[in-house]
């Protein structure tokens, strides 16, 4: 343990928005009393004390890494969150603006200046700046375009040709290439000679003399091999690539599956024109996996948590809307058996169970399609489908009678009749099937359309199986009981 780790644990992320909450209430509190001072030197004393909280703030925040700032930004109100922006270090601005979300991103850049904005996205990469350029004012992305020189500007121009969801908008263009006529020797000579290696660097790719990727060289060979070597006796002529109008959540997967750090991106006659890293792919998944919890909810976009009420009204209503539609229909298949429910009292208080269990059923099934799905097990030309339907309505008919026959025993116990009971188990089988049937089918017709499989799935889930719940148990009770 070094001396450092012995002297000061290592905090949380939670224990340093504490600290900043706290600095900023002390902030606060401090300025309120000193307002309410009379006297002739309260002005003085109330600047000095200002200065002297506002530069405790800063030390604080310069002493956070990025990525640790841009969590603290997001998890602060609107108020507090501008009020630390504001203390920043202008040179931190680019970096903590990447690092953030997208509607948390929105409201500091609507907060900054146009030159502020362009002195910020002037210290980034090309990939970085294609990121960002979306979201800047068009005369702020004219502006700095013309400020790049023309690699830089031609790499820009590359990356914002891609779809967000492809290869070539997500690879950076900074990386280490070599010949493969060299010694190890002399590559180690040529590094050593680099001010500093690209982020992520484990391995150096290899090219001819018009740029076409012959292989990678990892660091790892680099280091463990004879000098004396030449390149093209210890590469990897091998390499995992990608191009760059390829799926980047494919990319995503390839990275997880082969443990990748760094990868070459070619075009379509092999020439290296760029590489993806595990930083952006981590980011990719992280942003997929947030969508798809989003989608399934109903929710249209990423929503900043201390948003105004109105713009969250906007992200929230349109599922909300299909879920009054859905739910007034369930409440109408109750309305056709009010004659049944007046005469037996107990399917009142039943019936939100077998529609209650066959939500939670169809979830669980939805959920898991979904994220086979996303890992590219599932799809809708491969086969499986009925494969599938099969094995959840084996799941799903097993569940309904153990669970279902608990339920019965149960409602038996309390009613004292074995009619009811039988009924209830055969409503919860029932329903559970139709969970398992519309699990399996609702993401592969979304899929099948051309929609995320996700999307509103749940809400969609949960009307089937209230209306269907209701509509199979009152009509068991209404043929059997009544």
């Amino acid at each position: 343990m070094s001396e450092v780790e012995t002297k000061k644990p290592q905090e949380s992320l939670q224990d340093r928005l504490a600290q900043v909450v706290e600095l900023l209430q002390r902030h606060r509190l401090v300025e309120d009393l000193t307002h309410r001072q009379e006297g002739h030197h309260q002005d003085r004393v109330e600047g000095l004390v200002h200065r002297q909280n506002l530069a405790e703030l800063q030390r604080k925040l310069d002493d956070l890494h990025s990525a640790d700032v841009a969590y603290i930004l997001e998890a602060l109100p609107l108020e507090d969150r501008l009020a630390i922006w504001q203390l920043v270090k202008a040179d931190r601005d680019g970096d903590i603006l990447l690092e953030v979300s997208d509607a948390v991103r929105e409201t500091l850049l609507a907060d900054m200046e146009d030159h502020e904005i362009l002195a910020a996205a002037k210290e980034m990469d090309a990939d970085e700046l294609a990121d960002l350029a979306s979201e800047l004012p068009r005369d702020v992305v004219h502006e700095l375009m013309e400020t790049l020189d023309a690699q830089q500007r031609e790499r820009v121009r590359s990356a914002l040709s891609y779809e967000e969801e492809q290869v070539g908008a997500l690879m950076d263009f900074e990386m280490v290439t070599i010949r493969e006529d060299v010694s190890l020797e002399v590559v180690l000579r040529y590094l050593r000679r680099l001010k500093e290696l690209p982020g992520h660097t484990d391995k150096l790719f290899v090219v001819d003399y018009d740029g076409v990727l012959k292989g990678v060289l990892s660091i790892k060979r680099l280091l463990v091999n004879d000098p004396d070597k030449q390149v093209a006796e210890v590469m990897a002529n091998d390499p995992v690539s990608f191009h760059p109008d390829e799926d980047a959540y494919d990319a995503a997967q390839a990275f997880e599956r082969y443990d990748l750090i760094s990868a070459p991106v070619v075009d379509k006659n092999g020439k290296l024109i760029g590489r993806l890293t595990i930083d952006e792919m981590v980011d990719l998944i992280r942003e997929e996996s947030e969508s798809e919890v989003l989608n399934m909810a109903g929710l249209r976009e990423e929503e900043d948590i201390f948003a105004s009420v109105w713009k969250s009204l906007r992200n929230r209503w349109a599922w909300l809307a299909i879920n009054l539609v859905t739910a007034f229909m369930a409440s109408r298949v109750i309305g056709l058996f009010e004659g049944s429910i007046e005469k037996l009292v107990a399917l009142a208080a039943l019936m939100p169970i077998v529609a209650g269990i066959g939500g939670n059923s169809g979830n669980q099934t939805i959920t898991m399609i979904v994220r086979a799905m996303a890992l590219d097990q599932v799809s809708t030309g491969n086969g499986n489908t009925s494969r599938l339907i099969r094995k959840e309505l084996g799941v799903a008919l097993i569940n309904g009678l153990v669970w279902g026959g608990v339920i019965g025993v149960v409602a038996y116990g309390l009613y004292d009749s074995w009619s009811l009971g039988v009924v209830m188990t055969a409503a919860m089988t029932l329903n559970l099937l139709l969970a398992a049937l519309m699990g399996v089918l609702i993401p592969m017709t979304l899929m099948r359309v051309g929609r995320d499989p996700a999307m509103g799935a749940s809400v969609m889930i949960t009307a089937v199986t209230d209306s269907g719940g209701f509509f199979i148990f009152l009509g068991l009770a209404s043929i059997f009981l009544l």
